[in-house]
């Protein structure tokens, strides 16, 4: 049955309307930005390796520049949509290629006398493979040089594969240059997507829209780029040139390139480069077309919103004389030297407003959400398009700082060991009563009172899933909500919301934890991804040793479960029960899925020296990761 979601409410249309006064409509040198330097469109739909269409810009057809914003969409959101939908292959200047939104992030070349390096490769292998096509058929068919990840981010390493090919990073013939050491960013970047990426993987299906159809009442963009894309395939190759210190130099492709080390600001590891022949700075994520996100929705660590200030300052103070252009990894550049360190100035003193206030409110007795709900930045620069919610929110991310800070406790002793949110519902049901949850649920609705009534409702849903009534309700308000979010990943959540209490949940269309990333994990952090599927309770009497011998790289590792816990490390036991040797490829599977053991030895990749049961034990012991699992209802 195809879904189809219901219209504004007369009070989220006039609430839409009334928000136009707090924007700069008026302002439109965006759109006169992203049109900068157009050279070509993208020449055909994006295929996925199965033969599925996974972006197709017509979809975003209603996205006209001179469409007014629908009652459906916030009009800053609206705005900031339009101005994605330009896209294709651009001259940032000459010498600066970009690749614009046929992904969730850009592609950019820069071109040097003797060959391309490319800054950032996409999320998508088939992205980034349509990206370099326009780059050869529009611009150079040097050979690149150099790759270059400007952080631990999956949009920005996933589509490597699209662009260079494994082969000739391990012959040295191109290096891969990112921050931090290489051990610390494969850490990063595959830790974080990978060891929670189940988890993560469901929670971004919701704030990146990826379960919504395309259109005004769904998804309309995901604010720094197009969209996330379905069936995509995600690759890694592990960088082979690390940056831990500002001031470091590399000449690639016959050009110089310098870097400032920015760890802890967007990404764990993070930086920003500066090509002086060209004038040409990117802050990387720390400097965007929106306000970031101090802590992901989608889950990640939390950040640091003082960083971020720090790095940008620092960065105008080395080359804020000099820029004459910044380009992102998302959305256009910027332009000028007096535009570019406007830019840099108004977005540090941004995050550092935002750090600074909720800390100030926070040493003033607030909780998180108390400072969120007053904390407003000021007008110069709030009216400044860079700076609105499209990526993060003012509201989440002076929560942000809070968690940063000070921790997980909102300092209330109410929030400290509450009954869960299904034994709550139960009490809350069983004290009111479900018809009076509903009466006071559509009484909210009525009102325009949309949080309360998520709220009131969310008691009746989760003591009784099956209230047909209350989910529908429910979802209403939801609904609403997003209409009236001028975040696009508030929009995702609240419209995945209301969408899952409709019809169930929705199949997840991507995993962040794919092959190429399990495959590429360091063999400590492939450990430690086994040990999070560990049952705890049912390991918890186990004594189990078994050694792993990597033959392709000739190194074993000595994995041991004891105490409801898997450990491991360097080196062969005396003590071991079972030794199993092949290549890294197949004890990946082996020990994220023993049972699978016996088809590996009858294939010839694996061989077992000793009491081959204990694989069969070790199975029993692991527990499977559902990603449909349940959000909206318990």
């Amino acid at each position: 049955m195809t879904y189809t979601p219901k219209g504004a409410t007369p009070a989220t249309a006039a609430a839409n309307r009334e928000a136009v006064a707090r924007y700069a409509m008026d302002d439109r040198q965006d759109f006169a930005d992203a049109d900068r330097g157009f050279i070509a469109p993208f020449p055909d739909k994006v295929y996925g390796a199965d033969g599925r269409v996974i972006f197709d810009a017509t979809r975003f057809d209603y996205l006209t520049e001179d469409a007014p914003a629908p009652d459906t969409v916030n009009p800053s959101l609206w705005r900031q949509s339009q101005v994605i939908r330009k896209g294709g292959l651009y001259k940032v200047v000459d010498g600066v290629y970009q690749v614009r939104n046929n992904d969730i992030a850009n592609l950019t070349v820069i071109e040097g006398e003797t060959g391309l390096v490319v800054v950032d490769c996409m999320a998508a292998v088939e992205s980034a493979a349509q990206s370099m096509k326009l780059i050869r058929e529009h611009v150079s068919d040097k050979p690149v040089a150099a790759v270059i990840y400007t952080h631990t981010h999956i949009d920005h390493y996933g589509g490597v594969k699209g662009v260079v090919s494994a082969e000739d990073v391990a012959s040295g013939k191109v290096p891969i240059i990112a921050p931090g050491t290489i051990a610390s960013f494969d850490k990063h970047a595959i830790g974080e997507n990978v060891i929670a990426g189940n988890a993560m993987s469901r929670r971004a299906a919701y704030a990146f829209n990826s379960l919504l159809d395309f259109g005004p009442s769904g998804c309309v963009t995901c604010g720094i780029g197009i969209s996330s894309l379905p069936g995509i395939t995600l690759s890694y190759i592990s960088p082979t040139d690390g940056i831990t210190e500002t001031g470091t130099k590399r000449e690639l492709g016959g050009l110089e390139f310098e870097f400032l080390y920015a760890p802890d600001t967007e990404a764990p590891e993070e930086m920003h480069i500066w090509v002086p022949q060209l004038k040409a700075l990117t802050c990387a994520e720390n400097a965007n077309h929106s306000l970031h996100n101090v802590q992901t929705l989608r889950g990640a660590r939390t950040r640091d919103a003082r960083n971020f200030a720090r790095y940008l300052d620092e960065t105008l103070e080395r080359w804020g004389d000099e820029a004459e252009v910044h380009y992102g990894p998302h959305t256009w550049p910027v332009w000028g030297n007096g535009q570019v360190t406007s830019f840099l100035e108004s977005q540090r003193d941004t995050y550092k407003y935002i750090h600074d206030q909720a800390l100030r409110l926070a040493n003033k007795g607030y909780t998180p959400l108390e400072a969120a709900e007053v904390i407003e930045l000021p007008e110069d620069l709030g009216r400044k398009w860079y700076n609105r919610g499209y990526h993060g929110t003012l509201h989440h991310d002076v929560r942000a700082v809070f968690t940063k800070e000070l921790g997980m406790w909102d300092g209330d002793p109410v929030s400290l060991h509450p009954h869960t949110p299904v034994e709550t519902a139960r009490r809350f049901v069983d004290l009111i009563g479900a018809e009076k949850i509903l009466t006071e649920g559509r009484r909210a609705f009525e009102a325009a009172d949309y949080r309360w009534a998520v709220q009131i409702l969310h008691a009746l849903v989760f003591a009784e899933p099956d209230n047909t009534e209350a989910r529908n309700l429910q979802a209403d308000a939801y609904e609403q909500m997003g209409y009236q979010a001028e975040g696009p990943q508030w929009r995702g959540i609240f419209l995945t919301a209301a969408k899952e209490l409709r019809e169930g949940v929705q199949p997840a269309t991507f995993a962040t934890a794919s092959p190429d990333s399990i495959l590429a994990m360091p063999i400590d952090i492939l450990f430690d991804f086994a040990a999070v599927h560990l049952i705890g309770d049912k390991a918890a009497t186990a004594d189990l040793r078994i050694d792993f011998h990597f033959t392709d790289t000739d190194e074993t590792w000595s994995a041991w479960v004891r105490h409801g816990v898997l450990n491991a490390r360097r080196g062969a036991s005396p003590e071991t029960q079972l030794t199993v040797s092949g290549p890294k490829a197949a004890l990946v599977g082996t020990l994220l899925k023993p049972a699978n053991a016996p088809e590996l030895v009858a294939a010839g990749r694996i061989t077992l020296d000793g009491d081959e049961t204990a694989l069969q034990t070790l199975s029993g012991l692991l527990d499977e990761f559902d990603p449909n699992f349940d959000i909206v209802t318990p």
